[in-house]
């Protein structure tokens, strides 16, 4: 069994499979191609993808352009994180609106962040973070949005956050929309 939540922003979903435990640990399935074939989402992934981050890093906020956009199945192997997407759908009526939830290891617990939106993550304790991509990473189609714009407000919870010198150089959420649109 599963359980599938969807979110306020279309097409985004966090998924808390089952967890079977007993005095030997515990067992979960950590992905199933049918559970979101039930949401009406079909991918085949290409890649996965790993890092650790130690406490207080923030890492995004990252999207992927035209044919190389990526959906992705996002998770916590270790740790706690914020995970953080941000809607930039040319056409759609959440565009610039943010949504965040906490995946950790107790939860096992996984978010679903599809094409046209930009995804971070800050680390609310050491954390190694696994995830799925529909499309393989292409350097020069990737972009970003500033992890710290006013216009997004987004709340990090971290006070010192440890931030990639890429990562404090993409633009605000306007400085996109006025020169991409959106995606």
């Amino acid at each position: 069994m599963v359980e599938i939540k969807q979110t306020a922003l279309a097409g985004v979903l966090e998924i808390f499979p089952k967890v079977f435990k007993d005095q030997r640990g515990y067992f979960f399935e950590s992905y199933r191609e049918d559970w979101l074939q039930q949401e009406g989402v079909a991918h085949g992934w290409v890649q996965d993808n790993q890092s650790f981050s130690q406490k207080g890093t923030v890492r995004g906020l990252h999207f992927q352009r035209g044919e190389y956009a990526q959906a992705k199945l996002v998770r916590v192997i270790q740790g706690k994180v914020l995970d953080v997407v941000v809607d930039l759908r040319k056409d759609s009526p959440t565009f610039g609106q943010s949504y965040s939830a906490l995946l950790t290891t107790e939860a096992n617990n996984l978010m679903y962040v599809p094409v046209g939106f930009a995804h971070g993550f800050s680390v609310l304790e050491d954390a190694i973070f696994a995830y799925k991509c529909s499309n393989y990473y292409h350097k020069e189609s990737e972009g970003g949005i500033r992890w710290n714009d006013p216009k997004l407000a987004i709340d990090w919870r971290v006070s010192e956050p440890i931030i990639s010198e890429k990562d404090k150089d993409w633009p605000t959420i306007e400085e996109f929309k006025l020169s991409e649109g959106g995606l």
